[in-house]
């Protein structure tokens, strides 16, 4: 052997010896891949079991209402202010006094006013003198004139004085009309005098209760556009109304004569009726959310009622009988779409372990299609849909039946 020959055997030698530790890590990762792959295959093919949460179809009455919040008023409430400025001398009533109409409740100092109707009652007394004194005066010129117009026909008489004691005649005919005028304002004069000493007593104008009082003795009274309230008069309490804000999504479903009932919290557990009267076009907006005003008519015989109490109302607008009902969580379930399964991946581990599919993506529901569990799997079923509550909706459906189970929710365990 040559020494070529012993070279070449020792370069192969060692480089055997280096690709050893190679061979045996390729090995490993081989045998690695073989058993992920063969625990994928495994749990691949374990179908999940699935189980469903049900509810049975059933028939019943459903009612359909709409909640709002108000507080309890008077039918009728008038706040009374005084028209005269002035001093109250008198107070009349008192809270909770039942009152009738004409029934002073307050008197102002009438001093001014008394005084204004006497020089306003002697001025009417003057005028009417005057008148009577013009109308003497005006039958005296007529009388002259006609005398004055015989004489002028008999050519006794000249003619500037046939025309002077015509004009005398119609001066006498104008201050007729004038004391008459003034005798007009001076009676005018007097209703305004006489009305203001009638107004220095306020009265109660219409038949109720004093729900407040503001007015005292020696209080000062200023007449104006911002003049105080002194008393707030309520009308027949037995009667009243409760007026609620209706939100913007339900106003379409409230009309006059639906039927309601309300309760207070003065009186935990029970229930008052009630029936809606009006619903107002103005719409209210607070804190940029938008109500309407509903007025619902309330009977108050026992007087248990009283004015600003907050009230909570439960207005039926829709009454189904005898229907199918399904829980509205069936309308918004539907079983999870399953995907093709794809290979993915390359080289030996790709081939080894391929991408798993894309099964188990929810389902999406359409709102009137409900699944009913039958034989254990799912069956679609169309429906058309009634009234709702919000927890229950009314369907119809070709071949659903009372106790059918609907399903609402799935979950899967392995």
């Amino acid at each position: 052997m040559t020494d070529d020959t012993a070279d070449i055997d020792r370069l192969i030698a060692r480089s055997a010896r280096r690709r050893g530790p190679a061979r045996w890590l390729w090995a490993l990762l081989i045998v690695a891949a073989l058993g992920a792959g063969l625990w994928w295959l495994s749990a691949r093919n374990t179908a999940p079991a699935v189980s469903y949460d049900t509810t049975p179809a059933q028939r019943a009455a459903l009612t359909v209402t709409v909640t709002a919040t108000g507080t309890v008023q008077p039918t009728v409430k008038v706040d009374l202010s005084s028209e005269l400025s002035g001093t109250l001398v008198a107070v009349d009533a008192d809270f909770n006094d039942r009152v009738t109409t004409g029934q002073p409740l307050a008197h102002l100092d009438d001093t001014k006013t008394r005084a204004q109707v006497a020089n306003a009652t002697a001025t009417v007394a003057a005028a009417r003198a005057r008148l009577t004194q013009a109308q003497a005066t005006a039958r005296e010129a007529a009388e002259t004139f006609r005398l004055q117009s015989q004489l002028e026909q008999r050519g006794i008489t000249a003619r500037r004085d046939i025309v002077a004691t015509e004009a005398e005649n119609q001066r006498s005919l104008a201050a007729v009309e004038i004391a008459r005028a003034d005798l007009t304002v001076a009676e005018a004069n007097l209703e305004l005098a006489q009305a203001d000493l009638e107004n220095s007593v306020i009265r109660a104008p219409i038949d109720g209760i004093v729900l407040s009082r503001t007015a005292e003795v020696g209080q000062i009274v200023a007449s104006s556009l911002n003049a105080p309230v002194l008393f707030t008069l309520a009308g027949d309490l037995s009667q009243m109304q409760l007026q609620v804000d209706i939100d913007e999504a339900d106003i379409g479903r409230i009309k006059p004569g639906n039927d309601a009932t309300f309760t207070v919290d003065a009186f935990p557990g029970r229930s008052f009726p009630a029936r809606i009267a009006q619903v107002r076009y103005a719409p209210e907006t607070t804190d940029n959310v938008v109500t309407y005003k509903a007025v619902l008519t309330v009977d108050n015989p026992d007087a248990l009622l009283r004015p600003g109490m907050t009230a909570t109302a439960t207005i039926t607008v829709a009454q189904v009988n005898d229907t199918l009902l399904v829980p509205n969580a069936a309308l918004r379930y539907a079983p999870p779409q399953t995907a093709s399964e794809s290979r993915g991946g390359s080289g030996l581990l790709g081939l080894i372990m391929p991408r798993r599919s894309s099964a188990g993506r929810p389902g999406t529901a359409d709102g009137k299609t409900i699944w009913v569990l039958r034989d254990g799997a799912p069956v679609a079923l169309p429906v058309t849909l009634g009234e709702t509550d919000g927890r229950q909706t009314a369907v119809t459906a070709q071949g659903l039946a009372q106790g059918d189970a609907v399903i609402t929710d799935q979950s899967t365990a392995r």
